[in-house]
């Protein structure tokens, strides 16, 4: 008897029948083509499946950009079983609070973070821990040499609509981590994030983590029967090699990301970018404005959040480099979302006045793992409390204002930490800027910059302090301008503000 709900498909079926060709995953010379990739996931599977994984069982993985992360992932959803992916560049600490938080009965390993693992499963002892190949450095098992006898026929997927898929957590640039729960049935809602059929076989650049967004897009593509090529890490100048060698159509990237692409020197021929996706943190209009110019209308902008599914997207027609009020907006609300900007007391704002942006929507998360008092704050009567704080125009565009934590409190009012570093940027010298307040000795918070200035320019903090004086008034005026040569980034490429705060308060 089937322990599938009728008539519903898991979204790794919807995968693994869209592949197609001679080669779905590429990384460096590898190449693997439909049938090795569906063979590799299946046979892990049945090796998963021996060692008791299925349904209601949690498996972390602490992987990087691997064809055997993809297919590890889809083997263990297959099984009906929840997955937690864990960011590589978070502290040992945070990882094995994750991997006890989530009551994990097996973690699958890449070999180059063997001993990464062996720190963390002397702190928190788990069932099983499955290595993607020899297990030098780490007491495991190679999972690749278990499911290599396995048959490679189709496994029959055991998941229901309502079984938990997975459990995603927060970058955790605000605090400890959070995990968010969601099931089979809202991962299938994932794959019209970002069409994919938009040219006939997508070639998916991922040079983001697989743990976050990039994932989820590269799902998209093999579900289209595209390519998926990975890079193992983010660098500027192979981003820009891969696109002209491997004639990549999509390729996602944070700003922050998008810029050192931009500003990576020599000519490449990226004529074959169909589409290139940012978001997931702010961009200044002026540094999209110069990526349309150099890529073309190939650029699309897409906000949303773990919790609230996609919300609002700016498509590549609506980028006009001549229109930085544009640019600088979220794009509209995507159809089916339900979008309200709501004042401190919940009653909803007229377009032009600034609040929390709340969402109601069929992808909102099923809630935090284990945490429902949190849950109950963030999702109220249906409606997900997003911490963005943001306002409409009368045209229906969605401008992202700041975090409600991130929101500096001056005298005389408060800095929106994005518009700041919006206008920073304007500066032709500048390359980027992250805005953050930090508290004085006496509790007073201040305003802080941190600023990347182009090459042999001569720019000095004085000069931005006037021109912010000049242009927004004393309120905007940074306490304290840091230069530097680049920005501290998280795991998935935000600006990681908490360090910066940290070198901020240590600095004499």
């Amino acid at each position: 008897m089937s322990t599938t709900a009728p008539g519903f498909r898991n979204y790794v079926e919807d995968i693994l029948d869209g592949l197609s060709g001679p080669e779905v995953v590429v990384s460096g010379d590898r190449r693997l083509s439909a049938e090795e990739f569906r063979s590799l996931v299946y046979r892990l599977a049945r090796a998963l499946r021996e060692r008791g994984v299925g349904r209601g069982k949690t498996v972390t993985l602490l992987c990087g950009n691997l064809p055997e992360t993809m297919a590890a992932r889809y083997a263990v959803n297959l099984l009906g079983a929840h997955f937690n992916h864990l960011y590589n560049r978070l502290g040992p600490d945070v990882q094995a609070k994750m991997i006890a938080d989530v009551e994990t009965y097996a973690l699958i390993v890449d070999p180059s973070l063997a001993d990464r693992a062996a720190i963390l499963v002397a702190a928190v002892p788990v069932t099983h821990v499955l290595v993607l190949g020899p297990t030098g450095g780490v007491d495991g098992e190679d999972l690749l040499a278990a499911a290599a006898p396995h048959s490679d026929l189709p496994v029959e997927s055991t998941a229901r609509p309502g079984d938990l898929c997975f459990i995603r957590h927060s970058g955790g640039t605000t605090g400890h981590p959070k995990g968010i729960r969601s099931t089979f049935g809202r991962m299938r809602n994932f794959h019209r994030v970002r069409a994919t059929n938009d040219v006939d076989e997508p070639r998916d650049l991922v040079c983001t983590p697989l743990s976050h967004a990039g994932g989820f897009l590269a799902d998209a593509t093999l579900a289209a029967g595209g390519t998926v090529v990975l890079h193992y890490a983010f660098d500027p100048g192979e981003v820009l090699a891969t696109i002209e060698r491997e004639r990549i159509t999509h390729v996602f990237l944070l700003p922050p990301l998008l810029y050192r692409v931009l500003d990576h020197p020599g000519d490449h021929d990226t004529s074959s970018l169909s589409r290139i996706t940012y978001g997931g943190t702010p961009s200044a209009p002026v540094r999209i404005a110069q990526a349309v110019r150099r890529f073309g209308r190939v650029l699309q902008q897409g906000y949303g959040q773990f919790e609230a599914g996609a919300i609002t997207i700016l498509p590549a027609a609506e980028h006009d480099p001549d229109r930085l009020d544009l640019l600088r907006t979220a794009g509209r609300v995507v159809p089916g979302v339900e979008v309200e900007i709501r004042d401190p007391d919940g009653t909803a704002l007229p377009p032009g006045r600034v609040g929390e942006i709340c969402v109601r929507a069929g992808e909102v998360m099923e809630g935090y793992w284990k945490n429902p008092e949190l849950t109950a704050q963030v999702v109220r009567d249906g409606w997900v409390h997003t911490g963005d704080l943001g306002r409409f125009d009368d045209h229906g565009y969605l401008t992202v204002v700041d975090r409600l934590k991130d929101m500096i409190v001056v005298v005389g009012g408060h800095v929106y930490t994005t518009e700041l570093e919006d206008f920073l940027t304007t500066h032709p010298d500048v390359r980027a800027a992250a805005v953050y307040g930090v508290p004085d000795d006496g509790g007073v918070e201040r305003i802080h910059a941190t600023v990347v200035l182009a090459p042999d320019t001569t720019t000095t903090p004085e000069t931005l302090r006037t021109m912010v004086r000049d242009g927004r008034g004393d309120m905007y005026v940074p306490d304290h301008i840091h230069l530097v040569d680049s920005l501290p980034l998280t795991d998935v490429g935000k600006p990681d503000k908490r360090t910066l705060r940290r070198q901020a308060t240590s600095t004499p």
